[in-house]
């Protein structure tokens, strides 16, 4: 079979073009090609591709800033893909991180400066027999039920059309969400931006909660509602939250997410950079493979959903 053209850009990446090779493709020129992998963000990005490209591989999970700078519908004739799923696993590990460390009360404890164990007996919990809800249960969420189910949890996830996600107790449809909240003693926050999206966890979430829930946010600031969060973590009718987004981004010096002891705030790297190439090479690899094969793409974008 003769290998497929696909153009690799904006810079020849040697990682990417061995990927593009491994699945079956071949590196070459934009006017050649038949698809193209793209490493960067949107700005820079074509105002015109030739009629050849049917297909764009993007490097990034989450597409807003793609939809944002109207990419997408200059371009309405290619299919699109995400590196969402690509990251998963290494975003689900800081998830969990995150609720565990608050859950365990780990904060206070290093921070201490003397032996405090009566108080901290009081404190510390466990995730074991508990449940915790994953709204957004994709690819991140899909990697994080069994690390979770692993420390004795049971989880309820949310997914856009609430086709059961493996290893969940409960599965339930976008539509159904606001029955989440009184059924789960932690939420992770997983799904992606969108218009629909924004504030999903918000002040009648919250309220709905129980004084030792834990909120995760690996997904984007938005989803939550910051002023509505710090009132809850400062009048204590939630646990915590465990920030590796936020809203605004970055989040700024003096902002009393800093300082709240209930709340642990990580720059948004659950996926570092010297994470990134290798899974994002094999992500390209199969999509490749899947291009060259006729299969369904990995990671479509759809443009009415908005991710």
């Amino acid at each position: 079979m003769t290998p497929v053209p696909v153009a690799l850009g904006p810079r020849a990446d040697p990682l990417l073009a061995e990927a593009i090779t491994r699945g079956g493709g071949r590196c070459a020129p934009i006017d050649e090609a038949r698809a193209l992998v793209w490493d960067a963000g949107p700005d820079g990005f074509p105002d015109s591709l030739p009629e050849s490209v049917r297909w764009v591989q993007l490097y990034s999970a989450g597409v807003e800033d793609w939809f944002a700078a109207g990419v997408f519908s200059r371009h309405p004739e290619v299919e699109w893909t995400s590196a969402a799923g690509a990251f998963a696993a290494t975003v689900a590990e800081h998830a969990l991180t995150l609720l565990l460390a608050g859950v365990r009360a780990l904060p206070d404890q290093s921070a201490a400066t003397t032996w405090r164990q009566q108080e901290f007996f009081g404190r510390v919990g466990t995730l074991r027999g508990s449940r915790v809800g994953i709204l957004g249960a994709g690819g991140i969420g899909r990697a994080l039920v069994p690390m979770l189910t692993a420390v004795g949890a049971e989880v309820v996830a949310v997914n856009r059309s609430g086709a059961p996600v493996p290893g969940a107790a409960l599965t339930l449809p976008a539509s159904r969400t606001d029955e989440l909240w009184d059924r789960v003693d932690h939420v992770v926050v997983a799904a992606p931006a969108t218009a629909d999206t924004r504030h999903l966890v918000g002040a009648e979430q919250l309220r709905r909660l129980g004084p030792r829930s834990w909120v995760v946010n690996v997904a984007r600031g938005s989803l939550v509602d910051t002023d509505a969060l710090v009132a809850a973590l400062r009048e204590g009718r939630i646990g915590g939250a465990g920030l590796d987004v936020t809203d605004p981004e970055p989040l700024p010096d003096g902002h009393p997410l800093w300082t709240l002891p209930n709340a642990i705030v990580t720059p948004h790297c659950s996926n570092p950079p010297a994470v990134r190439p290798p899974a994002f090479a094999d992500h390209v690899a199969a999509n490749v493979r899947r291009f060259v094969a006729g299969e369904e793409l990995l990671a479509r974008v759809d443009p009415v959903a908005g991710y």
